[in-house]
């Protein structure tokens, strides 16, 4: 199998690298994925759960 590519370091900067850090702050539950296209971050795509705690164990209500 082929060695994967890899984005060099210092590639994320500026607006990217900006907006990286604000979904990961901003995220509890989830995850952040990078669209990478030609080596280049293209899109950030933020996935969020929201989770309740389940007061009615006994099955009745949703």
């Amino acid at each position: 199998m082929a060695d994967s590519p890899t984005i060099p370091a210092g590639r994320l900067t500026g607006e990217v690298e900006r907006a990286l850090r604000e979904a990961l702050r901003s995220i509890r539950f989830g995850t952040v994925t990078l669209v990478v296209q030609d080596g280049r971050v293209i899109q950030i795509e933020r996935n969020e759960k929201f989770r309740f705690k389940n007061e009615h164990r006994d099955g009745s209500g949703i």
